[in-house]
């Protein structure tokens, strides 16, 4: 499983150290299980009797913490450390009088939260660097292993959580009226483990008035985790992960068509892995009454870079942007500053999806495509493309980007060297790997999926669902619970619980 993936420098074997998506594999409480359905199902029966507003709230709480505690329950314990930080820190900048203590109890958020993710997430990474680089240094130095269980979602909730301090530290939001709002906030399960990364003033305002899904939200909300579960479900787990798991995992040198088919196959599988997760959220929350933002908008027929990054992991992109490349200067400063700052943000970025060097590379190529995109803009600014090359260079988009998923995929530079060579033509000698089944299987999805997102390039998903005929969206619906359920198997975990 994709899921049992790399910690550590490249080159150097973890030990003695479990992934938060080795523990996710091992539970139940995930959306593609039988044990979410009714766990769901209890939520919203609850949420639906005629108790208080502030019961609802409560009970919501509740469920959220036991929808975490499925996974590890001492972990609870960083999500209440997390949370009662962060409110009392923003409590202090509303009342301090001086720029010293505003910036004390910024810096005291910002520390807890960053120091929580960086001991769970980065300590043993930043370990077994130093340990190699003494090693070339000609020291020989042995440091005792500790056993680090990474808790699921803490790159998630760490952000969010810092993103109420810091906004109330730039005097863009006030403080939420109570705790009991905020710690909803923090914890309410559909986007608590892999997003989409929430800002306060998305989602606290609207625990602060009564919500009940009327029945057209109800009925889309099912809909949008119906969709989402076939996306994680029937694409990403039964037809694409296996293929990208023998060329990726696998000790074989791949030829061209091979490393190719791979590689789609990861793209593949990690948009509707991601993705199926982002709208099952939408979903969930959308039953309860709430709305949440969206986080992917078709990024495949993505024209440029910047394009992509509005499209792909919006939630994310928009946090660095706001609160790491604006503050580094953004393009306020020329071209330098400019081109520094969306590096900076890019490898940063790179190394918030996981404690490798290959997620780092992985960020630097976007950088570079980035600070290229922006050069070419500034070189040809009257220039506007026919059809035709609008559309060539939306599939050299997505070219370049397939490039920069062999990093992001491949557990060492080692394996993705192999992989890109394969692409290039470099490995004359390889024989096949993949069955001619499985190569047609990722030209029909992954050209499927190509063919979706340019046709939805500037459409949304609403729009098509309110003007389609009922009766056809009732068999879409019912052809893809169909498959769901026959698709279904050991329910497992998304690929971004690892990070």
């Amino acid at each position: 499983m994709i899921l049992a993936r790399r910690q550590g420098a490249p080159g150097v074997k973890p030990k003695n150290v479990k992934t938060r998506a080795s523990q996710a594999g091992r539970n139940s409480m995930v959306f593609n299980s039988l044990t979410f359905i009714v766990f769901f199902a209890c939520v919203l029966l609850m949420h639906s009797l005629p108790f208080s507003w502030t019961t609802k709230k409560v009970n919501l709480l509740i469920a959220s913490y036991v929808f975490y505690s499925a996974w590890n329950p001492p972990f609870v314990i960083l999500l209440w450390v997390s949370t009662v930080v962060d409110w009392y820190a923003a409590q202090g900048l509303v009342k301090a009088r001086r720029q010293a203590a505003r910036h004390a109890w910024m810096l005291l958020s910002v520390i807890a939260n960053l120091g929580m993710l960086g001991y769970f997430k980065y300590g043993q990474f930043l370990l077994d660097n130093f340990t190699a680089v003494m090693s070339a240094l000609g020291i020989a130095y042995h440091p005792a292993h500790y056993d680090i269980v990474l808790p699921v979602g803490i790159s998630f909730y760490t952000f969010a959580t810092m993103s109420y301090t810091l906004d109330v530290y730039l005097r863009r939001a006030l403080p939420a009226h109570n705790m009991l709002d905020y710690a909803l906030f923090v914890t309410f399960f559909p986007h608590l483990v892999a997003g989409p990364i929430m800002r306060p003033t998305e989602l606290v305002p609207q625990f602060e008035t009564p919500r009940r899904a009327t029945g057209e939200q109800l009925r889309f909300g099912l809909a949008l985790m119906t969709i989402g579960l076939f996306n994680k479900i029937v694409l990403a787990d039964s037809f694409l992960a296996n293929v990208a798991e023998r060329i990726y995992d696998g000790d074989r040198i791949p030829g061209t068509l091979d490393a190719w088919a791979g590689t789609l196959a990861f793209s593949g599988q990690i948009f509707c892995d991601f993705a199926g997760y982002s709208t099952t959220a939408i979903g969930a929350a959308l039953c309860l009454g709430f709305a949440m933002p969206d986080n992917f908008r078709f990024p495949y027929a993505a024209v440029g870079f910047s394009d992509f990054w509005r499209r792909w992991h919006i939630t994310l992109s928009s946090w660095l942007r706001d609160y790491l490349y604006i503050p580094l200067g953004g393009n306020r400063h020329g071209a330098r500053r400019t081109y520094a700052a969306l590096m900076t943000t890019m490898l940063l970025g790179g190394l918030w999806h996981g404690a490798n060097w290959t997620f780092v590379a992985w960020g630097g190529l976007h950088g570079v495509y980035l600070a290229a995109e922006r050069a070419l803009r500034v070189r040809f600014a009257n220039y506007r493309p026919g059809s035709l090359v609008f559309v060539a260079l939306g599939l050299l988009t997505y070219a370049l980007v397939n490039l920069t998923w062999v990093f992001f995929r491949a557990k060492t530079f080692e394996k993705a060297w192999i992989v890109l060579c394969g692409m290039l033509g470099l490995n004359g000698a390889a024989k096949p790997i993949l069955p001619t089944f499985s190569l047609l299987t990722v030209a029909v999805i992954v050209g499927g999926i190509l063919v979706t997102h340019w046709l939805m390039r500037a459409r949304t998903l609403e729009s098509v669902i309110a003007s389609a005929p009922a009766a056809v969206v009732c068999g879409v619906w019912a052809l893809l619970l169909f498959a769901i359920v026959a698709a279904q198997g050991a329910g497992s975990a998304f690929i971004y619980f690892q990070f």
